[in-house]
């Protein structure tokens, strides 16, 4: 069997039109990668069958003739499998509003809407793609990067010079499903839940207060002390494996209060300790967007206890 050590880097790139997918491509191959971009999903088991001894960065794009979102994911999840491939899938997001400046402010016509205006065709792109997201093994949000943000973030996860283990933790909400793509997760649905407190049941475990109910379980300071502990002892044995990345999720009932504090917390505690730590909130990000498709007139609900 090939060792993860030898396997060949494959980065499929992919996101909405506008959020940086051309410069994310254009800096992997600056970096080493053979990039091919705009290539039908139908393709890639044909380009692997030829074999390669460079790494690989795919675009994908969704004007594709091929392309469908459970194509890709299904494609994503094939080639994790395979020994002979370090695969991973790069999401390059952005928030609507911000890419509709984008294209506003380039005068360019968006691919999906060639005779209507930006914001439509930005609209569709997302409901179509907007999902792969949650199956993404690196989620990069250029809403407020600059180019040279976006390069320095791309080098920072997937640069040549050094394969270092990249550690991404999410936090999600069990009810949606339990994202793709998972090496390790935790139910943390048994600490004290901030939705009915109704003070705190408006806020998001980014806040302070919710944070500090959370922390006040009796049950928090051992739960954390071993999952964090165990984490932090077995990074460096899936380091010298030769994994390039390792994907840990935290749910609870709605997403919004308890995995979201355990998920900050448990950043805070690894990037501490060195390692390279990405965090994503999957049902948090989904309502922004969702607040920000449905305009302001719209108000969404709270956290369930189901």
């Amino acid at each position: 069997m090939t060792s993860s050590v030898d396997a060949t880097d494959l980065i499929l790139v992919t996101g909405p039109s506008g959020a940086g997918r051309t410069t994310a491509i254009h800096v992997l191959e600056d970096a080493g990668y053979e990039v091919i971009d705009n290539l039908p999903l139908s393709m890639v088991a044909r380009l692997l069958e030829a074999g390669t001894d460079r790494p690989l960065a795919l675009g994908i794009d969704i004007r594709n003739r091929d392309f469908s979102v459970d194509a890709l994911i299904s494609l994503a999840a094939k080639l994790r499998s395979d020994p002979a491939m370090l695969a991973r899938l790069l999401y390059l997001d952005c928030a609507r509003d911000a890419l509709v400046a984008r294209f506003s402010e380039t005068r360019r016509r968006h691919p999906l809407a060639p005779s209507e205006d930006a914001e439509t065709g930005v609209t569709r792109e997302l409901s179509i793609i907007g999902s792969v997201a949650d199956h993404a093994d690196v989620v990069i949000d250029t809403t407020a990067m600059t180019v040279h943000d976006l390069k320095d973030e791309v080098l920072r996860w997937f640069g040549r010079d050094a394969r270092q283990l990249a550690v991404s933790i999410q936090s999600f909400s069990f009810k949606r499903g339990v994202p793709r793509g998972l090496d390790m997760v935790f139910d943390v649905r048994f600490l004290a839940n901030p939705h009915w407190v109704p003070d705190l049941r408006a806020g998001t475990g980014m806040d302070a207060a919710v944070r500090a109910y959370i922390v006040g379980d009796p049950r928090f300071g051992d739960f954390y002390d071993r999952v964090s502990g165990l984490i932090v002892s077995l990074l460096p044995a899936y380091r010298e494996e030769g994994r390039a990345h390792l994907a840990i999720g935290l749910g609870c009932t709605g997403g919004r209060h308890r995995s979201v504090a355990v998920t900050e917390m448990l950043a805070e505690t690894l990037a501490e300790e060195g390692w390279q730590v990405s965090k994503r909130h999957r049902e948090l990000d989904r309502r922004s967007a969702e607040t920000i498709a449905k305009g302001p007139g719209d108000t969404a609900t709270g956290e369930g206890a189901a």
